[in-house]
């Protein structure tokens, strides 16, 4: 039987720090710093015992230099013992998933073609993140390229278990307390499906709220920053940390940034009232994930209306052209100069995103604007779109990551899309996706925190 959990949903008043410095939550590592209750050491060397007992059998880190991140909370520590001021982060541990520039550490992209790559800079987001204090803890495993053959993570729910992908190093690092808060990215469903499995929260924001400059390519209309973390209000954190315009992204939002963490922590002025889209994909959907939703149908009552809105058949098909078309661009080139290097998986990937007929490619690009309209018209009308998260529990075995179905669709629309970790089924995990207008992140980050509180029995 599947069951609704709403374990993380909201962050507790107290800053203090538990027994375990690993299990803190951002928000309360970071309040725990700054009020001298924790040192940036503590909380370091606390995440590093967890992923020197787990990682042998998670195998969430491609890059983790322990020293390096020592001296990273020692340098936090004194800048706060000399009373400068701190960020919003300050102290605190972030994952990085392995496509993401780091000036001190390599980027392999779990790839020969990347082998020993040592980047000069920061990707801007990283960057960001340093300016609000955090510490890099080090590199997350992800599948090849970001694209589908899967790296070495393990779920941590159950081994057995695919983690997803291609952000499954930094799923699984926040599944299991390795750290709080990790950076993945999103091009199909690489992030809300790895969250969905591995049972955290995960936010795709609004396309272009995070810059990408400093990441690997494989898509510029639909490649997207995403954010894991164990609560709603560390999701809001993070975000409001790594989100600045960029003018080096063509696609960078050139306007201010809303502080999330204030609109997340905020009561909606009016009980939300959610739209069920089943989505095309709905009968390709496992038997447990279905009596889920209907046991949470019929928990929400009156909160939920089930709404069907054909043109995202359309959506979804428009997703595949313009990733497989771009990919193949981005791509291409290492297939062509480097063919050995390059898993048999994704060439067959590549070749097929080259068939694509220009004149299909451009108007599936052009599609975009139009069939978000009926989104938009939707979301006047009600808080949040509710769908799933994937078509089911993580797949048992390791050789595949899971369809990106079920997210596909929104990553093209560029609207923001939230993993919220609240059924299972067998002691596996399903997740719950909302999905929000464009620039409307804090509105979703709240709206999902009022449903983890309400499925709690909070509100």
């Amino acid at each position: 039987m599947a069951k609704a959990s709403a374990k993380g949903g909201s962050r507790g008043k107290s800053a203090a720090p538990a027994k375990n410095p690993a299990d803190l939550t951002a928000y309360e590592a970071a309040a725990a710093i700054a009020s001298r209750n924790l040192t940036s050491e503590e909380l370091v060397t606390a995440c590093i015992a967890r992923i020197d007992q787990l990682e042998p059998e998670v195998k969430a880190w491609a890059f983790l230099d322990r020293d390096h991140a020592l001296a990273q909370a020692r340098a936090a520590d004194d800048w706060a013992r000399e009373g400068k001021g701190l960020g919003i982060l300050h102290g605190v541990p972030v994952g990085i998933k392995d496509v993401i520039d780091t000036g001190d550490m390599p980027t392999e992209a779990n790839s020969a073609l990347f082998k020993d790559y040592r980047p000069r800079a920061d990707a801007s987001c990283v960057a960001s993140l340093r300016a609000a204090g955090a510490v890099i803890m080090g590199k997350t495993v992800t599948t090849e390229l970001a694209s589908s053959t899967p790296g070495a993570t393990r779920n941590p729910r159950n081994l057995a278990h695919t983690p997803g992908g291609s952000s499954s190093g930094s799923a699984a690092a926040v599944a299991c307390g390795m750290v709080p808060l990790a950076l993945g990215t999103q091009t199909a469903g690489s992030v809300i499906r790895p969250a969905s499995f591995c049972g955290v929260y995960a936010l795709k924001p609004t396309f272009g709220l995070v810059s990408r400059r400093g990441v690997l390519l494989q898509s510029h209309t639909l490649d997207t920053i995403g954010l894991y973390a164990r609560c709603i209000e560390d999701l809001a954190l993070v975000t409001d940390a790594a989100a600045a315009y960029d003018s080096q992204d063509p696609v960078s939002i050139s306007a201010a940034r809303p502080r999330l963490s204030e609109i997340a922590a905020s009561e909606p002025p009016l009980p939300p009232v959610f739209a069920f889209i089943r989505t095309p994909a709905w009968e390709q959907t496992s038997s447990v994930l279905r009596e889920a939703y209907t046991e949470l149908i019929a928990e929400l009552g009156g909160r939920v209306v089930e709404i069907d809105l054909p043109t995202l058949a359309q959506a979804t098909e428009c997703q595949r052209i313009v990733q497989s078309a771009e990919n193949a661009a981005y791509y291409g080139l290492f297939r062509e100069k480097k063919p050995e290097l390059v898993s048999d998986g994704l060439t067959e990937r590549l070749k097929s995103g080259a068939r694509i007929a220009a004149q299909d490619y451009i108007r599936a690009v052009n599609m975009r604007d139009m069939l978000y309209t009926a989104v938009e018209d939707l979301l006047t009308h009600y808080s949040a779109i509710l769908a799933p998260s994937s078509l089911g529990p993580p797949p048992k075995g390791i050789s595949n990551t899971g369809d990106p179905i079920m997210n596909g669709l929104w990553t093209y629309l560029g609207v923001p899309a939230i993993n919220v970790p609240l059924l299972e089924a067998d002691g596996l995990p399903i997740g719950v996706q909302l999905i929000g207008a464009r620039r409307d992140d804090g509105r979703l980050l709240r709206n999902a925190r009022w449903l983890a509180r309400h499925l709690a029995g909070e509100v």
